[in-house]
């Protein structure tokens, strides 16, 4: 309390006029002291004079704040908004405000008193913002002065002592003690100086008449008028009055108000109607002329328009609320005598909604990366509108749609956070548009863009379009070939967006896969490092990862399928008839054969797929062509016309197995047919078809040797013939006459059935067996009966073979008839031959030498027992009743 008393004392010391102290310097620097003391938590005051020279000390800021520099500089203290931050600067190095530029109070302030202006400060981490105001002492830099050089007085010599005539007022732009604070008139008889006080602090003088003028001793009189301010040291300025004497205007004009009150919008264009000042004078004639005039300085002269004859006032200048909130208009009416009034026009204006909010960014932190957390802060700015009221009360705001909200702890002041996770893949920048709204009528409104920037983070791993991808190699590729290029796409930026492709370490078939596959890590392109062979491997699945080049990197697998495609890099295989060099196989066509006779099948199959396994027959060299003809697709020989005397006994067909592949492949299977009734016809003519071979020099040793040969296999073929037929005989009457259960038995690969392969009709055999295997029995399915002969070119290995199968035991019969079946007998789908139907594997169908098993497709060549048998059966056909020659076909 002592120091706000003294600090009153002090004010009122110096408004009153009365001379300074010398110690005035140590009250200033009192009263900042004080305004220091008595700072609130977010304000400091200061006070300085004016026209101090630039860098002149105004405060220590650091100490008044309670912060040391260093909190200064690491807080980037700066003066960020006010109404006059040209005339300050922070040394943040010295913690110090001082003058930037020369301050002029008159300039800065015009009549406004206090004079002062405001600003803040603030500092970063943590954000802090202070409120400075400086407050502007004033120097007594200006002289009073006068509007007018001269001042004309007419004053009637009649006119009675007290009459008064107003000379009005100096103006100076000081203000307080500085301001004018007295007036002195020159020496004189006539006139005394009376001083009085407006409305607002305004002295003005008036000159008293003291004694009668008198126009005859002078008619004229000339006075000086002096205006002298309060300063130190004092300055002055002089006003020449210049008094004519006229003759008798006892009648002075009188206002019909003193003070006239008028509002105008500070928007009102030139010329706009004010108010009307009006006074009236008792005198008639001249002298009841009256005048209007301003009184007021040059300022008022130029911004409003009156009419000295109507006392209508007018707008003839541009207004500005925030320049100045009224005007004080003095008004004097003068008569022609001289004589005159005054009074005030209090222009007040309305304030219109003129200027826009203005939006000061003090900081912006860009860019902010992606996984910032919600409430980070963006940017801190301030808003101000110079307008009054409504006018000047702003909101702000942003596009609801976006990510971010405004928060705002201090009048005016706003910060700009994130309202919601950021997601740079989806929006990569913003453009954040700020929006101060006032409150007037219509309302302004002012916007701010910022762009805001995310960075990136490694938050997305690579991504393929589809989990699983399908490629085709076709095989006997060069190594080093590209199979595939993957792709993966990255949604992040940069670094965190560069893919690596890398192979997943699996095994297929045992090898790893990179013996067999490698991948581009830049490229992803898939490349074979080895031939690949459809008939080993049909597909190769690899696992490929993409990485990213973040930290930590992100990954995605994907699934690679290597479709391996066929090639047509294999030829047919004939399974039947088998093809050796030891023996001659035929085939036995009756002469009495029927047309469609079938002689053979040709089965061959092709280890590729799809039509590189589709098969077809072509007949390509046959004695008589016109006897014979093979199935394009099944590879069936059959007869074409009846067989006549014409036709050649031995006949060699030849048939080429050709693959649909392209180029396609082929293979040649050369097959004797004996067209013939009679054993011994086939016997000469296979045996000189032989001898014709091996020997083509000695023709008739070899004949003769060959018929040694025939007449000797003939004899031992009827003794063979007859003792197995005797044999089977007793066989079947023991199976016959045995009562146990008859069990069918179908060995497997003795059958075709014809659906999907070449084979139209099955060809088996049956195998009936009872609990005894020595009852057993075997009968030949009519569909296979043709018949077969094998001849060895020694024709003795022929006989020895068969006196072999005349001392197998009963025992190996009943042996080979109960061996289970094989339960491979089924192809899987791989291996499964093409349109030509054949149904056994290369191994199975291929037997010994010399060996043939009838025309159906046989998984096993028949043995030489049953070789023997068809060559005694065919021997006996002639000789032998109809009756034994049917006993033997069953």
């Amino acid at each position: 309390m002592f120091v706000i008393r003294a600090f009153m004392r002090i004010i009122c010391y110096l408004v009153r006029g009365q001379p300074l102290h010398p110690a005035y310097p140590w009250r200033v620097l009192f009263i900042m002291a004080v305004f220091s003391i008595l700072k609130t938590n977010a304000q400091i005051r200061y006070s300085v004079p004016e026209e101090m020279k630039k860098g002149s000390l105004i405060g220590n800021i650091a100490h008044d704040l309670g912060l040391d520099v260093q909190r200064l500089r690491s807080g980037r203290a700066r003066i960020v908004s006010g109404d006059s931050t040209e005339y300050v600067e922070l040394k943040t190095d010295k913690g110090i405000l001082v003058v930037k530029e020369r301050i002029d109070r008159e300039q800065l302030c015009a009549e406004t008193t206090p004079c002062s202006f405001t600003f803040e400060i603030i500092l970063d981490n943590p954000v802090q913002l202070h409120h400075i105001l400086v407050e502007i002492l004033d120097v007594n830099d200006h002289s009073p002065t006068f509007l007018n050089d001269l001042i004309n007085f007419e004053i009637s010599e009649s006119a009675a002592p007290g009459a008064r005539f107003q000379v009005g007022s100096a103006v100076d732009p000081d203000v307080g003690v500085n301001g004018i604070q007295n007036y002195v008139i020159s020496q004189n008889d006539n006139f005394i100086l009376k001083q009085h006080v407006r409305e607002g602090g305004v002295k003005y003088a008036e000159m008293v008449l003291q004694k009668p003028l008198d126009r005859e001793q002078h008619p004229r009189l000339s006075l000086i008028l002096t205006a002298v301010d309060g300063g130190n040291p004092q300055k002055s300025g002089n006003v020449k009055i210049e008094v004519t004497v006229l003759d008798v205007n006892d009648n002075a004009p009188v206002f019909n108000q003193s003070i006239y009150k008028a509002t105008i919008k500070e928007n009102a264009p030139k010329g706009t109607y004010i108010t009307t000042v009006n006074a009236s004078d008792a005198d008639s004639g001249s002298n009841s002329l009256i005048s209007y005039s301003f009184m007021n300085t040059k300022i008022v002269s130029e911004i409003f328009e009156l009419d000295e004859s109507t006392g209508v006032i007018k707008l003839n200048g541009v207004l500005d609320y925030e320049k100045a909130k009224k005007y004080e208009i003095d008004i004097e009416a003068k008569d022609e005598g001289g004589l005159g009034d005054s009074a005030k026009v209090i222009v007040d204006l309305i304030d219109v909604n003129d200027n826009a909010p203005v939006i000061s960014v003090m900081s912006f932190f860009t860019p902010v990366s992606e996984d910032a957390p919600v409430g980070n802060t963006i940017a801190i700015f301030n808003v101000k509108d110079v307008d009054a009221g409504d006018n000047g009360h702003v909101e702000c705001t942003i596009d609801r749609s976006s990510p971010f909200k405004l928060q705002s702890s201090l009048r005016n002041y706003y910060t700009l956070v994130t309202d919601a996770a950021l997601d740079r893949e989806r929006v990569a920048e913003y453009n954040i548009t700020i929006t101060a709204t006032d409150s007037g009528s219509p309302a302004l409104s002012s916007q701010k863009t910022l762009n805001l920037k995310v960075s990136d983070v490694n938050d997305n791993p690579p991504r393929f379009q589809k989990s699983v991808y399908t490629a085709f190699i076709t095989e006997n590729n060069s190594p080093g070939l590209s199979i595939f290029t993957l792709s993966a796409k990255d949604d992040d930026w940069n670094q965190n967006a560069r893919i690596s492709y890398l192979l997943e370490d699996t095994s297929v078939g045992g090898s790893p896969v990179s013996s067999f596959i490698s991948v581009n890590a830049d490229s992803g392109v898939v490349h074979a490092l080895r031939g690949f062979d459809y008939e080993q491997m049909k597909s190769v699945q690899v696992c490929v990862k993409a990485q990213d080049g973040g930290s930590p990197p992100l990954s995605t697998n994907v699934t690679l399928d290597i479709i391996i495609q066929d090639q047509n890099d294999n030829a047919p295989q004939v399974l039947y008839p088998v093809q050796t060099g030891a023996s001659v196989v035929a085939e036995i066509v009756p002469r009495a054969a029927d047309v469609g006779y079938l002689v053979t099948k040709v089965v061959a199959v092709d280890v590729d797929s799809g039509q590189n396994a589709w098969l077809s027959y072509k007949l390509q060299k046959a004695a008589d062509r016109a006897l014979f003809e093979v199935g394009l697709q099944n590879g069936e020989i059959r007869t074409v016309r009846q067989v006549t005397d014409k036709d050649a006994v031995k006949q060699k067909l030849t048939v080429v197995v050709e693959d649909n592949g392209q180029p396609s492949r082929s293979a040649v299977v050369s097959i004797n047919v004996a067209v013939a009734d009679s054993f011994p016809e086939v016997l000469s003519e296979f045996t000189d078809f032989t001898h014709e071979k091996q020997y083509n020099d000695s023709l008739t040793f070899y004949l003769v040797l060959a018929l040694a040969a025939v007449s000797f296999l003939f004899i031992t073929c009827v003794v063979v013939i007859i003792s197995v037929k005797i044999y089977r005989w007793r066989q079947s009457r023991f199976l016959y006459q045995s009562n146990l259960p008859v069990i069918p038995y179908y060995p497997p690969h003795y059958a075709d059935t014809g659906v999907t392969g070449t084979l139209p009709h099955g060809y088996n055999y049956e195998v009936c067996m009872t609990t005894d295997s020595r009852k057993s029995d075997c009968k030949f399915s009519t569909l296979g009966g043709q018949s077969v002969l094998v001849v060895d070119p020694s024709f003795s290995q022929t006989m020895q073979r068969a006196m072999k199968e005349n001392d197998f035991t009963e025992e190996n019969v009943h042996s080979e008839l109960q061996k289970p079946p094989n339960t491979d007998w089924r192809f899987p789908p791989n291996q499964r031959p093409g349109p030509s139907g054949a149904g056994a594997r290369p191994e199975e169908a291929g037997a010994g030498a010399g060996v043939i098993a009838g025309t159906g497709p046989w998984p096993n060549p028949p043995t030489e027992a049953e070789q023997l048998q068809a060559m005694m059966a065919a021997a006996n056909e002639e000789r032998n009743t109809h009756r034994f020659e049917t006993s033997g076909r069953k």
